[in-house]
């Protein structure tokens, strides 16, 4: 195996590598959540406002069990990245065919649960009203397709270890734009409602796959897997988990959190306010994409140089990756403080929806520029394979500080409470991140210090 592209994370100047392997996961973010956004737009224009809260109850279910390919790929993405670094194509070989049959059994199993209790799940994630039925039929259908966007999400932090940050950045693009198009033909022109979105996500997951499995046969990939390497081993697994588990648990708290949210706020302002929320939510999907595609591409760099014993090109990598992503998040803080009505026009008309979402975004979106890095520095911990320290990390906003506060200040200010959660718990969270964060690059990123092991 010729480690040619993966070798390039090792040499290449840092600014010019984050550069290198943020811009395609930006466009690849970007055009994913163009998606996610278009799609509710279309939903909202050509269904009604009430189909946006119907998918919104959805979203959390699916993408917790897509989040186990993802876990799965971060997990052992994490594994590839210091493997490669230290030369070790074997052990790299043998995680990508153990992360396979995981995502594989994992995410089939989940499937049959969720559609076996189907009745109770989807009132419990807010599917209650007018919202229940069309919730339903676009649970069902998108359901099926999940396992391959399991398998498309792990495949893809697996292209962007080996350093093909352009491929992985197709793959996120493909399925996005199937889906705008798919929406068109089914909604709009065949007047299938819930059930044409539905199908339109779906088979733009299957799209998706289909490309990260021709990417993985054909000669642009280094990780040519054979028949034993799917065979799971216990080292790897055990290791894949507790890494994986670290972005399992962070999506396991945002479907949580989606379930408080919608329950929260049906209970204070009803569908209207349920609706509110999704539209937020799809911006926060959105209008963060460079500050994710900065943190999705300073991850193989700070897993390869830190496999490598680099440690002095991990610090500047940290550094580097705090700055864009902070000026970038600083960027989009400033468009949403001065145009949320404009953009919330963009999916209803509804006069109920225009009043109460863009003081909402305001407030959701105020701490914007500090979050930079928490995420980084979350992000640095999994890369370099230390498990506690990524999962209490990553839990900090939306588990330790956002749910107890979403509880607690509506009791004093309703539902302005649940929108000031937001910026308290991105300042509680960065704060401790800082302080973990500087100590870690303090004891442990010296570059002339020996080998530290990566089980502290």
């Amino acid at each position: 195996m010729t480690n040619t592209a993966s070798q390039d994370l090792g040499t290449l100047p840092i600014s010019k590598l984050l550069v290198k392997q943020a811009i395609p996961a930006s466009i690849g973010i970007l055009v994913m959540s163009l998606n996610i956004l278009v799609d509710t737009i279309f939903v909202g224009q050509w269904i009604g406002s009430t189909a946006i809260a119907a998918i919104n109850v959805v979203l959390p279910v699916s993408f917790f069990i897509a989040a186990l390919g993802m876990s799965i790929g971060v997990g052992g993405s994490s594994i590839i990245s210091r493997a490669l670094g230290a030369n070790n194509p074997d052990k790299a070989l043998k995680t990508f065919g153990n992360q396979i049959t995981l995502t594989l059994v994992l995410t089939i199993s989940m499937v049959i649960v969720g559609l076996w209790f189907i009745d109770g799940i989807v009132p419990a994630f807010g599917g209650k009203g007018n919202i229940l039925e069309p919730a339903k039929t676009y649970y069902i259908i998108v359901l099926y397709g999940v396992p391959f966007l399991a398998l498309s999400m792990m495949g893809n932090t697996v292209i962007r270890a080996e350093g093909k940050p352009k491929f992985a950045m197709y793959a996120m693009m493909i399925p996005s734009v199937g889906n705008l198009i798919l929406d068109y033909i089914f909604i709009n022109l065949l007047d299938l409602g819930m059930a044409g979105a539905a199908w339109a996500t779906t088979l733009a997951y299957v799209f998706c796959f289909a490309f990260i499995f021709w990417f993985f046969l054909s000669k642009n990939s280094e990780l040519k897997i054979k028949k034993y390497h799917f065979g799971l081993q216990k080292p790897i697994v055990l290791e894949i988990a507790s890494l994986g588990f670290v972005t399992l648990a962070r999506q396991a708290v945002v479907s949580i959190t989606y379930l408080f949210m919608n329950n929260i706020l049906f209970n204070l302002g009803g569908e209207t306010s349920v609706t509110a929320y999704a539209i937020v939510g799809r911006m926060l999907m959105f209008a963060l994409f460079p500050v994710y595609g900065i943190t999705q591409g300073f991850l193989p760099i700070a897993g390869f140089n830190y496999g490598a014993f680099k440690y002095a090109r991990v610090k500047e990598s940290i550094y580097t990756a705090i700055k864009y992503a902070a000026g970038l998040a600083t960027i989009v803080f400033i468009l949403l403080m001065v145009f949320p009505e404009a953009i919330t026009r963009l999916f209803t008309d509804n006069a109920e929806v225009m009043l109460q979402t863009p003081p909402a975004m305001r407030w959701v979106f105020a701490a914007t520029p500090i979050i930079a890095l928490q995420l980084i520095g979350a992000a640095y911990f999994q890369a370099i394979g230390k498990a506690r320290q990524a999962l209490v990390l990553t839990l900090l906003r939306q588990g330790f500080f956002f749910i107890p506060l979403i509880f607690i200040l509506p009791k004093f200010y309703g539902e302005l409470g649940v929108w000031i959660a937001f910026p308290i718990s991105d300042v509680l969270a960065t704060i401790v991140t800082a302080y973990f964060l500087n100590r870690e690059i303090t004891k442990n990123l010296n570059p002339e210090s020996e080998p530290i092991s990566q089980a502290t």
